[in-house]
C-alpha cells in the first residue's frame, strides 16, 4: 500500500500559516493576553457550527482524555502569552527561532510518556535543524539585556506548545479533530479570559486594524496552522511536526521583511538553509506511523 501524502501536505501548510502569527501580532497595539484571547475566541466560535453536527462524540471522552484536553488547553493559552509578550522585547526572526527549539523538548516527551524512540539519523537531522536555529538568534544574546529577555520568554513559550502537542497526541488518537480542537480552544480561550481578568486588560475599545488582526490570527495561524497540526498527530508524531515547525523562522523573517521593513542578515540566510537542510534530512529518516496509514485511492484521510 503506498503511503499517503496528505498528512505531508498538511504539515507544510501548517507551518506555512504559522509563519504569519508573529507579523499580526506585532502590528496589533493589544496587549498580549488579549491579542492571545481573541484569537482563541474566533477560532472556536468558528468552529462551533462544525463541532455541533458531533456534540455526542463528546459523551465517548474519558476522564483522561478530558484532563489531557485541558491539560493541552492550558499549556496553549500560556504558550501565546509568553510568546507574544516575548515580541515586545526581541526581534520577529529570534523569537520564532527560540519558540521553534522545541524538538529539544519533543524528544523527552516522546520518550517518556509514549516510549518512541527517534533513530541516531533522525537525532542528527535534528540537530542540525536546531542548530540552524541557533545560529539565526545568536546576535541578540550580544545586543541587550531587554532582548535576552524577551528570548527567555520565547524559549519557555516553546516548551509549553510542545507539552500542548504531546498531550493532543494521546486524545487525537481516538476523537476526531473538529471536537478535539473546539474543545481545546476553548478550554484555551477561557484561561486566557480569566487571565485577562485578573490582569486587568480592557476587552474593547481596540481599533477597528486590531480586530482584523485577532481575526486572521484565528483563521491564518490557528485554524489553517495549529489545527492542520493536530490533524496529522493522527498520522505523524509530535517528533515529525517539531523538526518541520523549525521552518517557521524562515517563513516569518520573509514576512518581517517585506511587511515591518525588518532587517534580513546574513546569518538568517545561511541559518535558514540550515534549517531546511535538517527537516528535509529528519523527514527522509522517519515514516508514517504504519498502524494508522489511512487508505488513498483518490479519498483524502477521514480525520475531520
Amino acid at each position: 500500500m503506498r503511503t499517503t501524502l496528505y498528512p505531508y501536505i498538511a504539515l507544510v501548510v501548517g507551518v506555512l500559516a504559522v509563519s504569519s502569527s508573529a507579523i499580526f501580532v506585532r502590528l496589533s497595539t493589544a496587549d498580549a493576553g488579549i491579542i492571545a484571547f481573541y484569537r482563541l475566541f474566533f477560532s472556536a466560535l468558528l468552529i462551533f457550527p462544525f463541532f455541533w453536527g458531533k456534540r455526542k462524540e463528546v459523551l465517548g471522552f474519558s476522564k483522561k482524555d478530558w484532563l489531557f484536553s485541558a491539560a493541552a488547553g492550558f499549556f496553549l493559552a500560556f504558550h501565546f502569552i509568553l510568546w507574544f509578550r516575548s515580541l515586545e522585547y526581541t526581534s520577529v526572526a529570534s523569537s520564532v527561532v527560540l519558540v521553534t527549539l522545541q524538538p529539544i523538548f519533543s524528544f523527552i516527551g516522546t520518550y517518556f510518556l509514549f516510549k518512541e524512540r527517534v533513530s541516531f539519523a533522525g537525532i542528527i537531522s535534528a540537530l542540525l535543524a536546531i542548530g540552524g536555529s541557533v545560529y539565526i538568534s545568536w546576535g541578540d544574546f550580544k545586543v541587550s539585556g531587554q532582548a535576552l529577555y524577551g528570548d527567555i520568554l520565547a524559549l519557555l513559550a516553546c516548551a509549553l506548545v510542545t507539552a500542548y502537542l504531546l498531550f493532543g497526541q494521546h486524545v487525537r488518537k481516538r476523537h476526531s479533530l473538529t471536537v478535539y480542537t473546539f474543545i481545546v480552544y476553548g478550554i484555551s480561550a477561557l484561561t486566557l479570559c480569566l487571565y485577562c481578568l485578573f490582569s486587568g486588560a480592557a476587552f474593547f475599545s481596540y481599533p477597528a486594524s486590531d480586530w482584523g488582526y485577532f481575526f486572521l490570527l484565528a483563521v491564518i495561524p490557528t485554524l489553517l496552522g495549529h489545527s492542520l497540526f493536530n490533524w496529522v498527530l493522527k498520522w505523524l508524531s509530535t517528533n515529525m511536526i517539531s523538526v518541520a515547525i523549525l521552518f517557521e523562522p524562515v517563513g516569518a523573517v520573509a514576512l518581517a521583511y517585506w511587511i515591518l521593513d525588518e532587517s534580513v542578515m546574513m546569518t538568517q540566510v545561511i541559518g535558514g538553509a540550515v534549517i531546511f537542510s535538517g527537516i528535509i534530512l529528519f523527514m527522509a529518516s522517519q515514516s508514517i506511523r504504519k498502524n494508522n496509514v489511512p487508505a488513498v485511492k483518490g479519498k483524502t484521510p477521514k480525520a475531520l
